[in-house]
């Protein structure tokens, strides 16, 4: 039978329909009508007066490496923490979920063991078995690539060529430049990481910076391979006009967490997505001292909000920037839903209520302390969450 969600506030990308409702036929949008074109045998949703948007789409998140590993020297079975994860990422509205893995050869603060080759290898088979079992959301995997991770290079690549990594991006977490172009931020953190003193942070700011890393000609090749195999490729931490230029030049169309607000002006000036991290706008600005993810949505610099390591997040950011008016709320819908979906090439299926797209939509009603919460879900067309919130009772 037909799905018809109606009484609620749908969001379009260009505006806020009252009075309508959306037909759902199968797995996909049939219809965005008014109400009293509702056809009667139909199976209703109740919005309850919320706002009904498109699933949200998360791009970059290393979430999933805390559910597997809650402690550095604990590892849980990676099955059961895909599967809770993707409960939690649902509550939160996110129906696309592009797990995050790093892949480091080195890292001063410490590798994590769902960075472990092995366990990388397990954890993308579980992703890519997840869509023939029983599941609630779409997980996707991006690789995380540092360009000193020489001894992996031919991993990725058979990943990218066997259809398993559907967003790539390189890293480099070398200090002086990137996240930490601020040597001070650097040492500070490692020294609230590891307890190190200043001789040890020397030390280990000269190991990272004499590592061989990948040539340009290297990195040039693997973009090729990515974009042949229709996968996106993202720049991580850009901070200079230059080094944006080098990156788009080797076929990067993603440009994440750019250091400085002239960086992701130029980024989409270009024409690039600009990717800042939800936590971000909660924080009022970046732990590392870095661009202002609000400052830059308010000037559309920054047209992808992704929730880095806090699902929770997306919601909260997009409805504190609402509150502020930093911009319409389609507008700022559209940084968790039509414009991520753009930038991983999912937009003809998601992304948007539109006729003929996936049904992917959630429903957001606010609480009376103006609190946003979820209190509906579908994908594919199917109701996988229905929440009731209790008032006036113990």
């Amino acid at each position: 039978m037909m799905t018809a969600i109606s009484n609620g506030r749908i969001v379009t990308p260009d505006t806020v329909l009252e009075g309508h409702a959306v037909l759902v036929d199968g797995a996909r949008i049939a219809a965005i009508v008014a109400e009293r074109d509702v056809p009667g045998a139909v199976d209703r949703v109740d919005a309850e007066g919320g706002w009904v948007m498109p699933g949200f789409i998360d791009i970059h998140a290393d979430y999933i490496e805390r559910m597997a590993a809650p402690r550095p020297n604990v590892l849980l079975d990676m099955g059961l923490a895909l599967r809770e994860a993707e409960r939690e990422l649902l509550i939160h509205g996110i129906t696309t979920m592009f797990h995050s893995i790093a892949f480091f050869t080195y890292s001063e603060f410490g590798r994590g063991p769902m960075r472990e080759p092995e366990n990388a290898r397990r954890f993308i088979s579980l992703v890519e078995a997840a869509h023939r079992q029983c599941h609630l959301i779409r997980h996707r995997f991006h690789a995380r690539f540092e360009i000193d991770s020489l001894d992996r290079v031919d991993e990725l690549e058979g990943y990218l060529r066997s259809g398993v990594v559907h967003l790539v991006s390189f890293m480099d977490h070398t200090p002086g430049q990137g996240q930490y172009r601020d040597l001070e931020i650097y040492r500070s953190t490692l020294k609230a990481w590891h307890g190190m003193d200043d001789k040890d942070v020397d030390q280990a700011i000269r190991a990272s910076r004499e590592r061989q890393k990948m040539t340009l000609e290297h990195i040039r090749a693997v973009c090729v391979l990515a974009r042949a195999c229709r996968v996106a490729v993202a720049s991580h931490d850009d901070d200079t006009l230059e080094k944006l230029a080098l990156v788009r030049g080797m076929g990067t169309t993603i440009s994440e967490f750019p250091t400085r607000l002239e960086v992701a002006r130029e980024a989409r000036r270009c024409g690039m997505h600009v990717v800042a991290g939800a936590p971000n706008v909660l924080l009022g600005g970046s732990h590392s001292g870095n661009l202002s993810a609000a400052e830059a949505v308010r000037e559309r610099s920054v047209n992808v909000l992704c929730s880095d390591y806090y699902p929770a997040a997306l919601l909260h950011a997009v409805f504190s920037l609402a509150d502020q008016e930093a911009a319409p709320l389609p507008e700022l819908v559209k940084l968790v839903t039509l414009n991520a979906a753009e930038a991983v090439m999912m937009d003809g299926e998601i992304g948007s209520l539109a006729p003929g797209k996936k049904a992917d939509l959630i429903v957001v009603q606010k609480l009376k302390n103006g609190f946003p919460v979820l209190t509906n879900a579908m994908v594919d067309g199917q109701r996988v969450l229905g929440v009731s919130y209790r008032e006036g009772a113990a």
